[in-house]
């Protein structure tokens, strides 16, 4: 895997010029590309530019994800739609447009779909997140069917507690969930990649409609860090 060109997404243009400048300062080959993930026109987009900067795609990672908090009773159709669309539809249409290119190029690939340990286990206000990380999981088996022939693998990562400078945000984060994980600390952003990596690399080429819980033994229990 070393020396992959990354075409990085994020949908503020800032924070994907800064992402990809760190790596490209570091000797990576990265570039950016700010747009809305949940837009098919957008995602096509991607795969073109990829085409157009790199000349071929052998790898999608359908990261892009959003989460929004509420309680069954009182959830609001806007907010059900915007997870839907970004967590579900946009992913399922990178895995499309990606797939779609590599069969064109007939050179293999792999496809890996953001889950998380929501889609294995119910937490109290994240019945709609956990909803679209699941069905993510039963995407990535249905492709096997689907992609297989075309030698193109798709698997999921499923981080639990992870430290992000989103989760960092929350008070008391990291304290609180080291409390209720077995191997006593939350998760890395290292420790994510560090698997998804694996599931997109040759290594792996015999695993396909996996998903790899990434998250410390904390879906062996599952106690509330609350």
């Amino acid at each position: 895997m070393g020396g992959a060109a990354v075409l990085l997404n994020d949908i503020d243009e800032q924070l994907a010029n800064r992402a990809a400048s760190v790596i490209n300062m570091m000797g990576g080959k990265c570039h950016a590309m700010a747009g809305d993930a949940s837009s098919v026109d957008f995602v096509q987009q991607m795969v073109d530019t990829a085409i157009s900067k790199f000349g071929f795609v052998t790898i999608a990672i359908a990261n892009a994800g959003v989460t929004i908090y509420g309680d069954f009773l009182n959830y609001q159709p806007e907010a059900l739609q915007e997870v839907i669309g970004l967590n579900l539809f946009g992913s399922f249409f990178l895995a499309q447009k990606a797939a779609i290119q590599i069969k064109k190029q007939g050179s293999g690939g792999s496809i890996l779909l953001m889950s998380s340990v929501t889609g294995h286990q119910a937490f109290k206000n994240l019945a709609a997140y956990g909803m679209t990380k699941a069905a993510l999981e039963m995407l990535a088996k249905s492709l096997v069917v689907e992609l297989a022939g075309l030698d193109i693998s798709v698997n999921t990562v499923a981080p639990g507690a992870t430290l992000t400078e989103r989760t960092l945000i929350e008070e008391n984060y990291e304290q609180i969930w080291s409390r209720v994980i077995p191997r006593g600390r939350a998760g890395t952003v290292e420790d994510v990649a560090n698997a998804v990596l694996f599931l997109v690399s040759p290594e792996s080429r015999h695993i396909t409609g996996q998903s790899l819980v990434v998250d410390g033994g904390w879906t062996v229990t599952s106690p509330s860090p609350y």
